[in-house]
C-alpha cells in the first residue's frame, strides 16, 4: 500500500533540505558577496569624501564616539589586541558556526533565518556599490585615526591590510565601509540566540552582548564609523522584511522546475481495472473500495440468486 500522509503532517521546506545542497548555496552566495566587494571599489578618492562626509554628519549630530573608542583601544593593549582578534575572527566564525546548529538542531527555523542572512548580504553588497567608503583608519593622520589592525599586527595574523591574512590584504575591498556587515551579521546572531537558544540566561546575554560589543569594536578599531554599524542594523531590518517574498518567490521557481507527477484519469494505462488496491482514490476523490476476494476455486462459487438456489439442489434429508 503506497506511503500517504496524514493531513497536517506535510513535510516543511525546512526539512526536506539537505546539506549537500545548502553548502554550496551558502558558499556560492558568500563568493558572490567577496567577488562583488572587489569589483566596486570604487575610486579612492570618492570613498574619501564619504567618509568625511559621514564623520562631518556625525559631529554636527554629537555622534562622534570614534574618537575616543580609538585612542583608548590604541593606548590600553590589554583591551585593542583582543578587540583586534574579535574583529578579525568571531565575523567568519560565529555565523557559520549559528547557521550550522540551526541545520542540524533547529531545523524548521532554518530556512528562514538563512534567506534573511542572505538577503541582508546582498543589499549590503548594493550599498558597497553605490556608496564605496574609506573607513576612518585610512583617512589622513591629520583626521587623529590610528588603524590598531596595523599597530598591533605583530600580535595576529593580519597585516595592516583590513583584517584579512598577511600578504593577502589586496585581495580585500578596503572602502566597503557603508554599511557594516560586520555589526549587521552580528545583529542577526543576537536575534537568532534570543529566539531559538532556549530562553536560558546565557543566550540571552551573549544574544544581547554580541551586537553591542561588536558595534563597540569595530569603532576602537577605526573600522567603521558610528553611521556605518546604523546602516548595518536598517540592512537586516530590511532584509526581514523582503525574506519572506524571496522564499515565496524560491518556491515558486522550484515549482516549476520540479516535474510534476500526473494525476490519474480514466484514459490512464490500468485505470480500467477491476480491482483497485484499497485507499485508492478517483481523480473526483471518491474512495474505491477494494474488490472481495472469493474463498472457493474459481468455477465452484454458489450462486447467490434465488432461483438458483432451488433448481437442481439436493433435498434435504429427512
Amino acid at each position: 500500500m503506497p506511503h500517504t500522509e496524514t493531513p497536517g503532517t506535510e513535510a516543511t521546506p525546512a526539512t526536506r533540505l539537505r546539506w549537500w545542497t545548502e553548502l554550496p548555496l551558502i558558499l556560492l552566495v558568500y563568493a558572490c558577496y567577496s567577488a562583488g566587494r572587489l569589483l566596486a571599489r570604487g575610486d579612492v578618492a570618492g570613498a574619501v569624501d564619504h567618509g568625511l562626509a559621514i564623520l562631518r554628519v556625525e559631529k554636527a549630530l554629537y555622534l562622534n564616539a570614534e574618537h575616543p573608542l580609538n585612542r583608548l583601544f590604541t593606548r590600553e593593549p590589554w583591551i585593542g589586541i583582543p578587540a583586534d582578534f574579535w574583529y578579525a575572527s568571531l565575523h567568519y566564525l560565529v555565523t557559520p558556526a549559528l547557521l550550522v546548529w540551526l541545520f542540524r538542531s533547529r531545523t524548521v527555523h532554518y530556512r528562514a533565518a538563512r534567506t534573511w542572512l542572505m538577503t541582508s548580504t546582498f543589499i549590503g553588497l548594493i550599498g558597497f556599490t553605490l556608496l564605496p567608503t574609506c573607513p576612518p583608519r585610512l583617512l589622513d593622520a591629520r583626521h587623529g585615526f590610528v588603524d590598531t589592525m596595523a599597530y598591533y599586527s605583530s600580535y595576529g595574523w593580519w597585516g595592516g591590510e583590513a583584517s584579512a591574512p598577511r600578504g593577502l590584504g589586496g585581495m580585500t575591498n578596503q572602502y566597503a565601509a557603508m554599511p557594516s556587515l560586520h555589526v549587521g551579521w552580528a545583529l542577526w546572531c543576537g536575534v537568532i540566540l534570543w529566539r531559538h537558544g532556549g530562553g536560558t540566561r546565557t543566550a540571552r546575554t551573549a544574544a544581547v552582548l554580541y551586537p553591542l560589543v561588536t558595534t563597540v569594536v569595530v569603532m576602537g578599531t577605526a573600522n567603521h564609523y558610528f553611521l556605518d554599524a546604523v546602516a548595518g542594523a536598517a540592512v537586516m531590518g530590511a532584509g526581514l522584511l523582503l525574506a519572506p517574498f524571496v522564499t515565496r518567490g524560491a518556491d515558486r521557481v522550484r515549482a516549476q522546475l520540479l516535474p510534476r507527477v500526473a494525476p490519474v484519469t480514466a484514459d490512464s494505462p490500468g485505470a480500467d481495472s477491476p480491482i483497485v488496491s484499497a485507499g485508492c482514490q478517483t481523480s473526483a476523490g471518491e474512495r474505491i473500495p477494494r474488490q472481495r476476494e472469493s474463498r472457493f476455486p474459481a468455477g465452484t462459487e454458489p450462486s447467490s440468486s434465488p432461483s438458483d438456489a432451488g433448481e437442481g439442489a439436493p433435498a434435504p434429508a429427512r
